[in-house]
């Protein structure tokens, strides 16, 4: 039987950037809720605020001070956690009125300084095990899909990223563990499974890919295994859920998972941070050079799995960056064809190499080049989607809307090349009443625009 709490103690929590940083968020509130806090959803309402900051560009530092600023001037109990934790004196000088300030994936401390801030009701080590918490933890995201987080921190030393230095070297989890959750989620209500961290392809370097013991077969902690064994979960009704990789590097043994796509284990999706095509900007980013051959990797890939979507970022305007280099990725995007593609322009990151690389780039080439490439990926964006008009698709439902002037009611979902708040959508009419949100059903394309398709349920 649980044990009831007069009047537990509430956290508020702030949870800002990637969703890394969403994952590690909700970590700390499960762990909080352990230990018998309560979520609240105001500021008024919280004994203790914590704010989860992002520290990788300087707008970014920017929305976590003001976000710091917002939580003291509505609470004034303020606990700073997050990338941002490793500039405590900048922090510090701005809001000396912080109770605490702690770094990345620093759980332990957060928690403590939780407990110093609002002492808890409960004993975590006595008064545990007779709670009725769910399985699963906190969640911030909807019920239907959850992000899967394999490692922390990174083994690069790319010119323009600081997150090494944020997060530390790549430190993969377990790999029994990482499934456990998955399976917790999946038995939760999870239709979604988003496997996310620094390098997913490196899992399981920093262990030299070591053996667990999973049901009743060893597997390694590698991205190959990970990726064939969550491919195989199931939650009651025997449904298997989609799992998606992201900020996948593309190492050789990336092309052992294609046939899992193929299969129907994994979501026929890629995540790959190119970041440029150029050899010469690639060295100034000390990213690997091999786009060429990337291109013929593409291709098989493609012809094992033809309903693979390929997703990547791009940054122009990077010191060095020539207008024959911006022309070099064009054409290479021409014949990449990726399918879902974002854009940056290069903005300078406190303590980072490039800062002191030459050949900077006026603002206004940037904006000249950012507008180019946008251009160039929405019409490779809309070829593709229109080439899908009267197909079949499976997708997954994220929101029921109103009934429209004609009574209809519509939904909003994804897609298998639509990764939640990063890709499009598939916008549906005429779903009638039964549908509900996490639902994965088939839909038949009418229409499609640069970066979303539209069509309705198909009635067999």
């Amino acid at each position: 039987m649980a044990i009831e709490i007069p009047n537990p103690p509430k956290v508020g929590m702030v949870s800002l950037g990637c969703p890394k940083a969403l994952v590690d968020s909700e970590r700390i509130l499960t762990r909080l809720r352990a230990d018998g806090y309560t979520m609240s959803a105001d500021y008024s309402g919280a004994d203790v605020v914590l704010v989860n900051t992002c520290g990788f560009l300087d707008s970014a530092k920017e929305e976590s001070l003001a976000a710091i600023g917002e939580a003291i001037a509505e609470n004034g109990r303020v606990i700073v956690t997050g990338c941002m934790g490793n500039e405590a004196d900048v922090i510090r000088a701005k809001f000396p009125q912080v109770l605490a300030v702690t770094g990345a994936h620093q759980y332990e401390a957060v928690v403590e300084a939780v407990h110093e801030a609002a002492p808890p009701e409960l004993s975590p080590y006595v008064d545990l095990i007779p709670h009725a918490y769910d399985e699963a933890g906190v969640k911030l995201t909807p019920r239907h899909y959850s992000y899967l987080k394999i490692s922390e921190g990174c083994n690069h030393a790319c010119s323009f990223c600081i997150i090494p230095s944020l997060r530390g070297k790549l430190a993969s989890r377990r790999i029994d563990a990482v499934l456990r959750e998955a399976e917790k989620l999946v038995q939760a209500g999870t239709r979604e499974l988003l496997v996310i961290s620094q390098d997913t392809s490196a899992y399981g370097v920093d262990v030299r890919h070591e053996e667990r013991m999973w049901k009743d077969h060893a597997v390694r902690t590698h991205m190959t295994d990970l990726a064939r064994e969550l491919g195989q979960l199931s939650d009651a009704q025997g449904r298997r859920p989609w799992v998606r990789m992201h900020y996948v590097y593309p190492y050789p043994h990336v092309d052992a998972v294609i046939p899992l796509m193929a299969e129907g284990l994994l979501t026929p999706y890629l995540d790959i941070p190119f970041q440029h095509a150029a050899p010469s900007v690639l060295k100034a980013m000390k990213r690997p050079a091999n786009e060429a051959k990337v291109l013929g990797r593409l291709r098989n890939w493609r012809e094992i799995c033809p309903d693979i979507a390929i997703r990547s970022s791009f940054v122009v305007g990077f010191p060095g960056e020539t207008e024959a280099d911006f022309e070099y990725l064009l054409d290479w995007l021409d014949e990449a064809q990726l399918d879902r593609v974002g854009a940056f322009r290069f903005e300078q990151v406190e303590g980072a190499a490039a800062n002191a690389l030459p050949g900077a780039v006026p603002e206004e080439v940037k904006e000249e080049r950012y507008a180019r490439i946008m251009e160039k990926t929405a019409a490779i964006s809309a070829a593709k989607l229109q080439a899908k008009v009267g197909r079949k698709l499976q997708v997954i439902i994220d929101e029921i809307g109103d009934a429209d002037e004609e009574g209809d009611i519509g939904a909003t979902g994804r897609s298998q090349a639509d990764a939640p708040e990063i890709d499009g959508n598939v916008f549906l009419r005429d779903v009638g009443g039964a549908l509900q949100v996490g639902d994965i059903v088939e839909v038949i394309v009418e229409d499609a625009d640069e970066h979303d398709l539209y069509g309705v349920i198909d009635p067999a």
